[in-house]
């Protein structure tokens, strides 16, 4: 635990059991006092990717509570409105950050069901113990996905210095949401992700230009196992470890394009070309459109 300006910031890594690993993200339980200039400011003082802040209740008709305590939906799950900063904008919404909050929850507060309000829309949580380890899995909320303009392509692979040759034309291009909106690219080998440097603020334009939060670089090992690297220039962050969000969207691509099964179980590992390894659960169901993406995490000391 930290403290910036006087408010009480957690830091916990998603993803992966070992603090060295996965992707770290600053918690706030109670950011209730806190202006956006100010959780701007923590974030980008903890120059996390992304941090999470935990506001007051805003439900119709509510007067409005600390998140810190939280409030009770029908099934009984604690429900808690949540924002998410990098350390130069609001994003919509954050996966890893959002499963740093849940398992901090958990700690304080014991395993169970969340209901997370996001800019984005609704997004539930279940933390589950295994173990010596607490699991959080989150619900997206609907995705999308969409095509990419041949000009968008072709500049973001200039931005990358990849050919075209480089793709793997069985995963094809394109734009997939759930929840914030990112562009997948797939590598044609494991050579072409691992060698990865960019032209930052050509990159940044274009993923301005495209409402874009990450690129969703991958290559596949295996039918339901992947190398994903995600960068993140207009979060001011070169690349991020572990990104939840793209994960649900990378699911949804691969339902839509039929990739894979209707019903699937995928492993995407993230964070190994930059020394912090995590892996992300990614689940598809046949009854749902929304993806499943879950992980462990731990605490980092100060």
């Amino acid at each position: 635990m930290s403290r910036h300006s006087g408010t009480e910031v957690l830091r916990y890594t998603a993803f992966s059991a070992d603090p060295e690993g996965g992707n770290p993200a600053g918690v706030v339980l109670d950011a209730s006092g806190l202006d956006d200039a100010a959780m701007l400011a923590v974030a980008a003082e903890l120059g996390y990717s992304e941090s999470a802040f935990l506001t007051r209740q805003s439900e119709p008709g509510d007067a409005g509570t600390p998140d810190g305590a939280g409030t009770r939906d029908d099934a009984g799950a604690r429900e808690y409105t949540i924002r998410y900063f990098s350390p130069k904008a609001e994003v919509p919404f954050c996966g890893h950050a959002t499963v740093a909050t849940a398992l901090a929850l958990a700690e304080r507060d014991g395993p169970g069901d969340l209901v997370f309000r996001t800019p984005a829309g609704t997004v539930p949580v279940t933390v589950t113990r295994e173990g010596a380890e607490l699991r959080a899995t989150l619900t997206s909320v609907e995705p999308d996905v969409l095509d990419i303009a041949p000009g968008d392509l072709a500049e973001a692979l200039a931005a990358l210095d990849w050919p075209a040759a480089d793709l793997d034309p069985a995963l094809p291009p394109r734009i997939a949401f759930a929840g914030a909106r990112h562009l997948v690219l797939a590598a044609a080998t494991r050579e072409r992700l691992a060698d990865l440097s960019y032209d930052f603020a050509r990159l940044e334009a274009l993923m301005h230009r495209l409402d874009l939060t990450t690129l969703q670089l991958v290559w596949r090992q295996a039918p339901d196992v992947f190398h994903v690297r995600d960068p993140f220039p207009v979060g001011g962050v070169v690349e991020d470890p572990a990104t939840g969000a793209a994960a649900a969207a990378f699911g949804a691509y691969l339902r839509d394009r039929s990739l894979v099964p209707g019903t699937a179980v995928l492993t995407l590992h993230q964070g190994e070309d930059m020394g912090r390894p995590g892996t992300l659960t990614v689940e598809l169901r046949a009854d749902d459109a929304r993806v499943r993406v879950s992980g462990t995490g731990t605490r980092i000391g100060d």
